[in-house]
């Protein structure tokens, strides 16, 4: 590997994160839109080297101040941390440049240089997460990218959004306060903060106990920042109440993050020694992934506000990933991790859509977007495709995912079977709050007469239908979202006895 390809990995968190206090000083406010947006650009095209570097079978190890692990820090990309890095970067650089005209009407002039700011810091924090290899600094990560996200959240002119940070902030903490002591409990136990050195050295405890109330403590708090039902409470409101823009790069990237370190830590670290721990992660999650599929569902077919309707999607999303990975087959996690990526693609394409409608429905109620579909036609037919996808319809991406989830599922005998009626299920109650939004915008006649007929702004609209034919694109040649998945489903059981 040459010295460039060696420092790659660090530059993924660097970027953003000189960036920020740089886009704080910035003037006039294009200024810091510009450098948030290069700076994003860049963490993406570092990611998409990495992802390259993986492909063609390089494991990208750096040791922060040349310090090597276990004492020193170490950074870490595989397979499965591409997969997170091309979703978080990504997500990244199509909300920014989608969104000038929206944020300039969300957040004042004065503002937006430290908007910017929190929004590279954020970007960095997530990034931090992923690559990290010890358990220690993925917590300071998980603090610096929630601390600006709460910023992101509460940036907006609507004040309910004050109420939604608070609770995001309360139930934020007390995740990352569960999992901060499982990590001092596995420290006290070991002696090590490095996830490969702590796998190693748990086996040699031998006072198991304090070692399971870890798993626990981590999984838990994990858990409720990734908003598996039924600690989901957090994540309606804050999707809702955020300015839409915030709402994309959120709903694309922040809970799947929470996701990528659980699977991990649990097969890195617990799996392979603690006894039955794999058969208490299914237990533990299978019951709540079903649950999330149907009841988020549920509430989402009797939502009447767009944003909520989504984000409750988000929570029944969340739990085709947790079935997947519940399965601890190949199968099964590679399809819970490709879902990673693809309802990033399909729920980053729909709440792009979403805020194009937002800058002429500003209530956003199903209601108001009656004849939506004549006043904004591009738009409406992006959220279509995108719905699409979302319901995981042939040809596009979603559907992709939900073929190897039900192939994995019915690789489990009986269980199986349920397991697939569940997912087709869900799959129905999607086309029907899809349809919801549908049948408002091109079947009902507008409330008054429709005299503005302008689209979303033209960066929008662009960003949009890249993320739409991102979705078509890798429905019909899936190619490098199942070779990654695959791999990362490899690398994750690897690490099992």
């Amino acid at each position: 590997m040459s010295s460039e390809a060696y420092h790659l990995a660090v530059l993924q968190v660097v970027v953003p994160l000189l960036s920020a206090p740089l886009i704080i000083l910035l003037r006039p406010r294009g200024l810091a839109w510009a450098a948030a947006t290069a700076a994003s650009a860049m963490a993406f095209a570092v990611a998409v080297m990495l992802t390259a570097g993986v492909l063609s079978g390089i494991e990208y190890r750096y040791a922060v101040g040349g310090w090597p692990a276990p004492y020193g820090i170490e950074i870490r990309v595989d397979a499965l941390t591409s997969v997170a890095l091309l979703v978080v970067s990504g997500a990244s650089l199509l909300a920014l440049f989608a969104g000038r005209r929206s944020l300039d009407g969300d957040i004042d002039e004065a503002r937006q240089p430290l908007f910017y700011g929190a929004w590279m810091l954020a970007l960095a924090g997530l990034c931090g997460i992923v690559v990290s290899a010890d358990a220690f600094n993925i917590f300071v990560f998980m603090e610096v990218s929630s601390l600006a996200s709460y910023v992101l959240i509460a940036a907006g002119p609507n004040r309910r959004a004050l109420a939604a940070t608070f609770k995001y902030l309360v139930m934020g903490t007390i995740g990352a306060t569960f999992y901060l002591i499982g990590v001092g409990l596995i420290y006290m136990m070991t002696g090590t903060l490095n996830l490969a050195d702590m796998a190693q050295r748990i086996s040699e405890v031998a006072d198991q106990r304090p070692i399971l109330a870890a798993g626990g403590f981590i999984i838990v708090g994990l858990a409720l920042k990734a908003a598996v039902l039924p600690l989901h409470a957090w994540l309606p409101n804050a999707y809702t109440y955020a300015p839409h823009i915030v709402t994309v790069f959120l709903a694309a990237c922040a809970t799947k993050v929470q996701i990528y370190v659980m699977l991990r830590f649990d097969f890195l670290v617990f799996q392979g020694n603690l006894t039955d721990h794999d058969l208490q992660f299914s237990r533990f999650l299978m019951p709540l992934a079903l649950l999330a599929i149907v009841l988020a569902s549920g509430v989402a077919m009797m939502e009447r506000n767009l944003k909520r309707l989504l984000a409750y999607s988000s929570v029944a999303q969340i739990g085709y990933i947790m079935l997947g990975t519940s399965l601890l087959s190949a199968a099964g996690l590679s399809a819970g991790i490709i879902h990673i990526f693809n309802h990033a693609l399909a729920k980053g394409a729909l709440f792009l859509a979403v805020a194009g409608l937002g800058m002429h429905y500003q209530g956003l109620r199903l209601d108001q977007l009656a004849g939506a579909a004549k006043r904004m036609p591009w738009t409406m037919a992006a959220f279509v495709l995108a719905g699409l996808s979302l319901i995981g319809l042939p040809g596009t991406a979603g559907f992709v995912s939900k073929w190897l989830l039900i192939s994995a599922a019915l690789a489990e005998g009986s269980l199986g079977i349920v397991l697939v009626a569940v997912v087709l299920l869900g799959s129905l109650m999607a086309v029907v709050y899809v349809w919801r939004v549908v049948e408002a915008a091109y079947f009902r006649a507008p409330q008054q007469a429709v005299a503005d007929q302008r689209e979303a702004p033209p960066m929008l609209l662009a960003a949009t239908w890249a993320a739409v034919l991102a979705n078509i694109y890798f429905g019909l040649q899936p190619g490098l979202p199942v070779q990654l998945s695959q791999a990362a489903a490899a690398s994750l059981l690897q690490s099992l006895p």
